[in-house]
């Protein structure tokens, strides 16, 4: 008599979505990361920077030099301002504010915005962590209803990842609007320490992120990472279609056959892009832009690319565009910060 063989129990579905992880991660490692190393060899200090406490050296005062750092001692004796130079800490900790409102759950081809802000933020967040260094995250839905603090592992960065990916089915209720503001006053108000700070966001929003923006820039080095799809600069000629707004639930029959209706989308998407710009700008943050049909390789040589340039910039662009005046004028009058 023949014994049954039990059947092995089915896993459960998180220990599948786990397994998903896992292999995503791997791929994204194998494929990226491996490439990454090579080619961003011997620029660890220059791409990735951390808050040093050991004096290595006095140099004079450039404008976008923090005033904090100014040695009015050696200012005093020289007539000359001069700053302090600090041996860079190795260790980083780096945030991620993300925004996973419904506007970043859109692609107009098999990739979203979401899926791009998740590649992207497994890629670095690895990339940072294997060199020891910590990442933490705040994720925006309709609020900030997630933070998770910095840690160096592996599996920090899985469950990072998975709370991206369980997000699309609840991301935001019709209705209810993106206030990034909330999610950048929220950073502000948690993140003490000086730290790398990633905005990954499509920045479609309520008004008055900009000057939320400003602020957090004063005190940590912030990258603003703009999420896009190309279907939102240029309309193609589909005939007749009814569009839905995925934060508001907000619909829309519109006649993408009238040349004259193209035209208007397209200008209205051109103001939209100088009004973002503009408003970085003026915050005086780094900006990274990826969009959908982006390759993930390239757009973090992009990053790594801006980061070295950061690095040997000789104009205040670490500044908002509205201290840089002040800074400079507090200077040369030789007044104290």
């Amino acid at each position: 008599m023949k014994t049954a063989t039990p059947c092995p129990p089915e896993p459960s579905a998180g220990a599948r979505a786990a397994g998903l992880e896992e292999r995503l991660l791997r791929r994204l490692e194998w494929t990226v990361l491996r490439r990454l190393d090579g080619l961003l060899q011997g620029d660890y200090r220059t791409l990735l920077r951390g808050a040093g406490i050991d004096l290595a050296d006095l140099r004079e005062y450039q404008l976008h030099d923090d005033v904090r750092h100014i040695d009015w001692n050696v200012t005093a004796r020289l007539q000359t301002p001069h700053v302090r130079q600090f041996t860079e800490d190795r260790e980083l900790t780096a945030w991620f504010l993300l925004d996973l409102s419904g506007s970043v759950d859109f692609g107009s081809s098999d990739v979203t915005k979401l899926a791009v802000s998740s590649g992207f933020v497994a890629v670095l967040a690895r990339v940072l962590t294997r060199h020891g260094n910590r990442v933490g995250a705040m994720l925006y839905g309709t609020r900030v209803d997630t933070v998770l603090p910095p840690r160096a592992s592996r599996l920090h960065v899985l469950d990072l990842m998975r709370r991206m990916r369980a997000r699309p089915g609840d991301i935001a209720a019709p209705g209810a609007g993106t206030s990034l503001a909330d999610l950048l006053h929220a950073a502000a108000a948690t993140i003490k320490r000086r730290s790398l700070v990633l905005v990954v966001s499509d920045f479609i929003s309520q008004p008055g992120w900009d000057d939320a923006l400003a602020l957090l820039a004063q005190r940590h080095e912030v990258v603003a990472v703009r999420l896009y799809d190309p279907l939102e600069m240029a309309l193609p000629e589909l005939g007749l279609v009814t569009v839905e707004d995925a934060e508001t639930g907000e619909q829309l029959f519109l006649d993408t056959a009238d040349p004259a209706f193209r035209r208007r989308y397209q200008a209205e998407a051109e103001a939209r892009e100088a009004a973002l710009r503009g408003a970085l700008a003026h915050a005086g943050v780094d900006a990274l832009e990826l969009s959908t049909d982006d390759d993930l390789l390239e757009a973090m040589l992009r990053f790594a690319a801006m980061r070295r340039q950061r690095s040997r910039l000789k104009v205040g662009a670490r500044w908002p565009a509205h201290l840089r005046a002040g800074a400079s004028t507090a200077v040369a009058a030789g007044a104290r910060p």
